[in-house]
C-alpha cells in the first residue's frame, strides 16, 4: 500500500512539473546540409537536427505520419499530456511553452478528420457508425410513416364523430414527430459533411459563459478570453482522442459516452485551480445559461414569426 501511494505521489508531481528541454550537448558536429560546424543539438544555421542518421523502420514510419502532421514528437508528447496531465499541459502551453507542444487548432482538425475516418469503418469491426446511424433514423421514420398512414385508413367517415377531434391531434402528432425525425436525419448529414465547423461552433457558444465563470480562477487568475478558448480546443482534442481509440476498437456504450463528456472537467480544473464540485458547478451553469438563452432566442423567433404571419392575414 505505501509503494502505491509513493508511486501515486510521484505521478502528482510529474502532473505539475512543467515539460523539461533536452539539455544541450557540448558535443561538436560538422552540418551535413550547409557545413556549418557547431556545437549542440540544432545547426543553428538551418536548424538540422544534429542525430541525422541512418534510416531505419522507425524512421521510415516518423515521415509517412509526417505526411499527415504527425511526425511530430510533440505531437505524441501532446498525446500523452492530454491524457495524463491536460491541464497542467495546457496552461504549460498559455505561458509560454509552445514549442514543446503541437498546435491546438492543427490538432484539432487532423483529429477530427481522424475520428472521420474511423467512424466510416476504418475500425478492427469494420463497423460505419454514420451508416448505422442513418439506418436507425430511416426506422423510426418509417415506423411513423407507416402509423400517419395508418391513421389515415382510420378516419373516422363522420366528420361529426366525437372522435375526430383525438383523431386529428394523434394525426397532427405523428405528422410533426415524422417532419422532426426528417429535418435530424438532414442535420446529422450535416453535421457529418461538415464536423469541423460544427464542433467549432459549439466551442464558440460555450466559450462565452464558461469563460465568465473561469477568468478569475485561482490558478490562472488574469485568464484572457483567447486563452480559455484555446484550452476548450485542446480538452475537446483530448475528448476527441479518447473517442477514437474507443470506436476504433468499437467500445462504445451508452455509459462510455457519458463518460466522455464529463472528460473536460479534468482539464478545467487543473487549469484552473477549484475543485472538482467548483468545476462541475461551474460548467452545469454554463450549460443552463446556454440552454436559457436558446429558448429565448427560439421564443423570439416565434413570436416574431406569428406577428409577421398575423399582419399578412389581416393585410
Amino acid at each position: 500500500m505505501a509503494t502505491l501511494r509513493e508511486k501515486y505521489k510521484a505521478f502528482k508531481a510529474w502532473q505539475q512539473q512543467p515539460h523539461q528541454v533536452a539539455p544541450m550537448s557540448d558535443e561538436e558536429h560538422t552540418c551535413t546540409t550547409c557545413g556549418t560546424h557547431f556545437a549542440g543539438n540544432y545547426c543553428p544555421r538551418c536548424g538540422q537536427s544534429a542525430r541525422i542518421g541512418r534510416y531505419s523502420a522507425i524512421k521510415a514510419f516518423l515521415l509517412f505520419l509526417d505526411v499527415w502532421g504527425l511526425g511530430n514528437r510533440s505531437m505524441f508528447r501532446t498525446i500523452r499530456d492530454l491524457l495524463f496531465r491536460p491541464g497542467y499541459m495546457i496552461r504549460d502551453y498559455l505561458q509560454g511553452m509552445q514549442m514543446a507542444y503541437f498546435p491546438p487548432f492543427k490538432m484539432f482538425f487532423l483529429l477530427v478528420t481522424l475520428s472521420i475516418v474511423v467512424n466510416s469503418g476504418m475500425n478492427i469491426m469494420g463497423r460505419n457508425y454514420f451508416q448505422e446511424a442513418e439506418q436507425t433514423m430511416d426506422e423510426i421514420n418509417q415506423m411513423q410513416f407507416n402509423l400517419i398512414n395508418d391513421l389515415t385508413d382510420t378516419a373516422p367517415a363522420d366528420s361529426t364523430n366525437a372522435n375526430l377531434e383525438s383523431f386529428k391531434t394523434g394525426f397532427e402528432e405523428s405528422q410533426s414527430a415524422y417532419n422532426s425525425s426528417q429535418i435530424n436525419k438532414e442535420v446529422f448529414r450535416l453535421f457529418t459533411s461538415h464536423a469541423n465547423i460544427f464542433n467549432l461552433l459549439v466551442l464558440i457558444i460555450v466559450s462565452g459563459p464558461l469563460y465568465l465563470l473561469f477568468y478569475r480562477c485561482p490558478a490562472y487568475p488574469d485568464l484572457r478570453y483567447p486563452e480559455l478558448f484555446v484550452a476548450l480546443v485542446y480538452s475537446f482534442n483530448m475528448m476527441t482522442i479518447v473517442s477514437i481509440v474507443a470506436n476504433f476498437f468499437c467500445i462504445n456504450n451508452l455509459m462510455f459516452d457519458y463518460a466522455t463528456l464529463l472528460l473536460p472537467l479534468i482539464p478545467l480544473k487543473q487549469l484552473s485551480g477549484y475543485s472538482y464540485w467548483r468545476t462541475l458547478a461551474n460548467a452545469v451553469l454554463a450549460v443552463v445559461s446556454i440552454m436559457v438563452y436558446v429558448i429565448m432566442f427560439s421564443a423570439i423567433v416565434s413570436f416574431i414569426s406569428l406577428s409577421l404571419s398575423g399582419t399578412s392575414t389581416s393585410l
